[in-house]
């Protein structure tokens, strides 16, 4: 199966507020997303986290 369902980090707040699915074939490295953060109620980079 080449999709992985795999969770975004807030690099700010270490808070796991993500979760979404990648191509392992096309997509190699981390994923990083800017994304909105409930607890800073703004948006901050997410990575990707196993």
């Amino acid at each position: 199966m080449p999709r992985e369902i795999i969770t975004l980090q807030c690099t700010v707040t270490k808070d796991r507020n993500y979760t979404t699915t990648k191509n392992k074939r096309k997509q190699q490295g981390r994923l990083e997303l800017m994304k909105y953060s409930p607890r800073l109620r703004k948006h901050t980079l997410h990575r990707e986290m196993k």
